[in-house]
């Protein structure tokens, strides 16, 4: 039995769903599953990048296939390049598949599990559907136009005949499970929650001062909140913007976003406007530095639109727990997120534009120093228990098998 993964990005590339599908098709590899990967030849920040079109890495054998090439920037484009990958990545499963095997398709491009489906059915292969996120709803909730009219109406029903078809739909949380029975009661009984990870062997808990960046990063005896990692749409920044005003004057806090994202600009801008001197903002840190840079900080932020609760789930939790840090939690106080820090007692929540809020909870988490580190270790100890990387992969194993059955 084969196993076809289908995903605009892969190893090499860095992006989010690029660097969790090589976690999981190395490790199936090594596991002595035949692993193909069906991809894109482009990179997340690199439209024109020119990968080769078949290799094998680490036991793995990659398809890219050919695709435009305008990038994320004109939107135009960046539905060719989609339109293109829906043909190309479905002709290539359709070259691959044979009757048994399993196409397991991910949702970068959105949709892409549509001509999975259709060329998994034609050769008589099963299609298992691994969802990130659930389109065209996050894009409604975002107000943007391609949610509307009758392109919307398309994309639901194309969408959902993916996942009544699907032999099994992979979630990431209890709240995308009951959003995905509840657009498709057809696939409810075959809805499977497996969280994203961290690899706890690379990631380990790092105590502040040891991070080197901490001085690099002009951040020494200061207690230091982080948000790293992609500042999309998705998430919620107004309610930190007005954390740090209202702490301007707090001079040992310090507040770093890290990363790069649709709303980065913005945020420099705006906190250049107001004037924010205890705002940093650092570049995207690659995989092998997380240890450094998590760990230069005492507590993170993560964030998520009330009204996207249910389609998305922030995978930078992960990480977070890994690194043995609190998570302070801005967003819907029942969210999936706010339900993993209150049963772990590994962080707090904040409800959504309480600015003041999120003020004191960082300092109660800075005046109370144990009650920080105790919050760190229990992260680090849910983490181990239940979101480090051989979990996931046991978990993963255990829903091919389902599904393979």
């Amino acid at each position: 039995m084969k196993l076809i993964f289908v995903n605009r990005y892969f190893h090499p590339d860095l992006s989010a769903t690029g660097q969790l599908l090589s976690d999981l098709a190395f490790r199936l590899a090594a596991r002595g599953r035949e692993v193909h990967v069906v991809t894109s030849r482009q990179r997340y920040e690199d439209a024109v990048a020119r990968l080769p079109a078949r290799e094998s890495i680490e036991g793995v054998q990659v398809h890219r296939v050919w695709t435009s090439r305008f990038g994320r920037a004109w939107l135009p484009g960046r539905a060719l390049d989609y339109l293109s990958f829906y043909v190309f990545s479905g002709l290539c499963i359709a070259q691959l598949a044979r009757r048994g095997d399993l196409v397991i398709a991910m949702t970068d491009p959105p949709l892409a599990s549509f001509p999975a489906a259709l060329s998994a059915r034609l050769r008589g292969a099963r299609l298992v559907n691994w969802l990130q996120d659930v389109f065209p709803e996050v894009a409604e909730q975002l107000g943007l136009r391609v949610a509307r009219g009758a392109f919307g109406i398309l994309a639901r029903a194309l969408r959902d005949y993916s996942l009544r078809t699907a032999a099994l739909n992979v979630v990431l949380g209890a709240r995308m499970r009951e959003v995905v029975a509840s657009l498709e009661p057809a696939a409810a009984q075959r809805i499977s929650v497996i969280h994203n990870w961290a690899d706890g062997e690379t990631l380990r808990p790092l105590p502040p001062g040891d991070s080197p960046l901490r001085a690099q990063w002009g951040l020494q005896g200061r207690f230091v909140v982080a948000y790293s990692g992609n500042m999309g749409r998705v998430h919620d920044f107004d309610t930190a913007l007005g954390a740090c005003e209202r702490l301007r004057t707090d001079m040992d806090v310090a507040f770093v976003f890290i990363g790069e994202g649709h709303q980065r600009l913005r945020l420099e801008l705006e906190v250049r406007r107001r004037g924010l001197a205890n705002v940093t903002f650092q570049p995207f840190q690659p995989r092998e530095a997380l240890t450094v840079s998590l760990g230069a900080a005492d507590a993170h932020l993560v964030s998520l639109q009330p009204a996207l609760e249910g389609l998305v789930v922030p995978s930078k939790f992960y990480g977070i727990a890994a690194a043995g840090r609190p998570a302070i939690f801005i967003g819907d106080a029942d969210g999936e997120i706010a339900r993993m820090l209150r049963e772990a007692r590994c962080g707090l929540v904040v409800a959504a534009g309480d600015a003041a809020g999120l003020a004191r909870a960082i300092l109660a988490l800075r005046d109370h120093p144990a009650q920080c580190r105790e919050m760190g270790a229990n992260a680090r100890a849910a983490f181990e228990a239940r979101y480090d990387l051989p979990h996931a992969m046991n978990q993963w194993e255990a829903a091919l098998a389902q599904a393979a059955s």
